[in-house]
Formats: structure tokens, C-alpha cells, sequence
């Protein structure tokens, strides 16, 4: 069901977190306060479908979200709601629509691959009869037909976390949370683990997810939320974050003419400040006119002899956000 809101149409939330509180009472003896706040009056929407990052340093309260949304630890006050169930009032129900990999996962290495998603089908209390099929299904869907007889012990890293993503999905769940799923993946699988995440997407799945590879957040999320001690410091769509870190409008151009001297002739055009210089033969640059002056810049350098081959916008990254509004601190 989506919600009128004036002339616009609001999706369903698949993840609200109304005025969220987790503290936690620190040993007798510990430095400091008596009690560390990981969550501190938390308030997110997280729009059904979407691709959502939770983003922060370790300590941030990353992970102990992650866990009172899945029923798993109970806030100190606060409410949240999946899939339109209050997870506090009726967690068994919450819980059969979410699915959930810690950083950490248990995998038993002397069960083979159907085994493992057998023993947790039958944990989530599926109907017997759908079970065999389901198992069928998920492995097509994560690429891991050959391996269905082959014990867990001689799995590779990437397949290993392929299975735990499959042990979330096996009750197909509407929502999944994933903590920390691409730690230790070489490039090959990370890119495979991105191409996943936009499979699942694609077949109508809510993805909340954490990461400290932020540049593979950016190629699959849609929204993110940057927290720090527990406290929300920025939310939105990704486009949006990354538009508003953006201090200026930065332009890289490219020429083929050794030789020239680019950055040079950049430094004393009106409007050009911070002129770098880009291997092998080009600039990047803060540029204050609009799309007709960059033109006429652009007109120019051709005139003045340059082979220009490319001229495009140097875009904010989510790395310099965070770094930007972050401190650092942990709880």
C-alpha cells in the first residue's frame, strides 16, 4: 500500500526507528561514564525496496541497531517497526520477515551446502513440503548449484559468504540486514557480492547494510545514514548526501597534446582556482561560471591548440562526506 501525501506518493517503510535508545551499563572499573550510549534518540525511515547504507566509525552504534531491528537486543526506550510489525510486541512475527547476517556467522564445515540451508529452512519453520524447492531456488540464485553436495570445510571465503546470504534469504524474507557481508572478500567477490545485493533488489527485497567499504556502498545503495556515537548526523538519498557535501564544483579536463601546458594555461582564466594537475595529460580544477562559461573555457583551449578529449565533473564521494562530518569518536 503507498500513502497520499498531498499530490506525491509515499512508498511504505519497511524500517521506521521512532526516538531509538540502547545504553549500556560499562563494568565496575571502566574509564569514564558509568554507561555507553549506542543508540541516542534515533529517528529513520528506511523505504521498502531500497538499498539503504548505515554508515559510521567502529563504536558508532552500527552494529546494536542492527540488532535490536532484527528483535535480537531490546532498546532502552524507542520503538521499531518492520514490515508494519513492532518489534518489541511481537518479535517471533517481526522476525519471520527479516533476515539477518552478523559480521560474524557460524558455519559448521562437516555439513554439506544443503544441509546447512535444510537445518536453518526447518529453523525458520517453513512447511516441509516447500522446503526441498526453496533450497533448488537459492542455490540457482547464488550461484552455487555445483556445490550443493560439497562440504562447507572446502568452500572458498566468497562462497562461504554467499551460503550465509543464503541461509538469510532461505524463509524469503521481505527485508535483509547484513553486517559488515563483504569483510574479506578479494575484488572478484566484492564486485560478485555488489552484483548480488542488486539481484536481491531487484526482486523486491529491502536491503539495510553496513560497510566500511564505502566506495561499494556508493555502487549499491540508494540512501544512506551517517551515525557517530550512537547519534544520527546525516540521512537521505545518496545523491542527496553527496550533493550536499559537495563544497564547490569541481571539473577535470583531459587533452592529447604533449606538451601543452594545461594547468598553466588553466591558472590564468577567470573563474579557475586549485588547478591540479591529472596524469598524464590533464587538470582538475574548482570552476565558479556555469555550463555557457565552462563552453567558452572549454572553445578557448581548443583554440589555443589543445586536443581536448574529455571535459567531466568531479563528483563528491561518500568517503569525504563521512570524513567530513565525522569526528571519529566512538561510544
Amino acid at each position: 500500500m503507498f500513502l497520499e501525501r498531498g499530490n506525491s506518493v509515499e512508498a511504505p517503510a519497511a524500517i521506521l526507528l521512532e526516538n531509538l535508545f540502547k545504553v549500556y551499563d560499562l563494568p565496575p572499573g571502566s574509564a569514564g561514564a558509568a554507561q555507553a550510549v549506542a543508540a541516542d534518540n534515533l529517528n529513520l525511515r528506511i523505504t521498502a525496496r531500497e538499498v539503504f547504507g548505515l554508515v559510521g566509525p567502529n563504536g558508532a552504534g552500527k552494529t546494536t541497531t542492527l540488532k535490536m531491528i532484527c528483535g535480537l537486543l531490546v532498546p532502552t526506550a524507542g520503538r521499531i517497526v518492520v514490515n508494519g510489525i513492532d518489534v518489541d510486541r511481537d518479535p517471533e512475527a517481526a522476525q519471520g520477515g527479516i533476515g539477518y547476517l552478523a559480521d560474524f556467522f557460524s558455519l559448521y564445515d562437516d555439513l554439506k551446502v544443503w544441509e546447512y540451508l535444510d537445518y536453518f529452512a526447518h529453523a525458520y519453520k517453513m512447511a516441509p513440503e516447500t522446503i526441498a524447492g526453496r533450497i533448488a531456488e537459492v542455490l540457482r540464485l547464488l550461484g552455487l548449484e555445483g556445490k550443493r553436495g560439497a562440504f562447507i570445510g572446502g568452500l572458498s571465503r566468497g562462497m562461504k559468504q554467499r551460503l550465509g546470504i543464503g541461509r538469510a534469504i532461505i524463509h524469503d524474507p521481505a527485508v535483509l540486514v547484513l553486517d559488515e557481508p563483504a569483510v574479506g572478500l578479494d575484488p572478484k567477490g566484492r564486485i560478485e557480492f555488489r552484483q548480488l545485493v542488486h539481484e536481491l533488489n531487484g526482486r523486491g527485497k529491502t536491503v539495510l547494510i553496513t560497510s566500511h567499504l564505502l566506495h561499494d556502498l556508493e555502487e549499491m545503495c540508494t540512501s544512506v545514514a551517517i551515525i557517530e556515537k550512537g547519534r544520527l548526523l546525516r540521512s537521505g538519498r545518496l545523491e542527496q548526501i553527496l550533493g550536499e557535501g559537495a563544497r564547490e564544483r569541481r571539473v577535470r579536463i583531459m587533452v592529447a597534446s604533449p606538451g601543452f601546458p594545461l594547468a598553466e594555461w588553466l591558472s590564468r582564466r577567470e573563474g579557475v582556482r586549485g588547478v591540479t594537475g591529472v596524469a598524464p595529460i590533464g587538470a582538475q580544477f574548482s570552476f565558479a561560471g556555469g555550463e555557457a562559461e565552462l563552453a567558452s573555457l572549454v572553445k578557448a583551449l581548443v583554440a589555443a591548440g589543445a586536443s581536448v578529449y574529455a571535459v567531466e565533473p568531479v563528483g563528491e564521494t561518500l568517503e569525504k562526506v563521512v570524513m567530513g562530518l565525522s569526528s571519529g569518536e566512538i561510544t
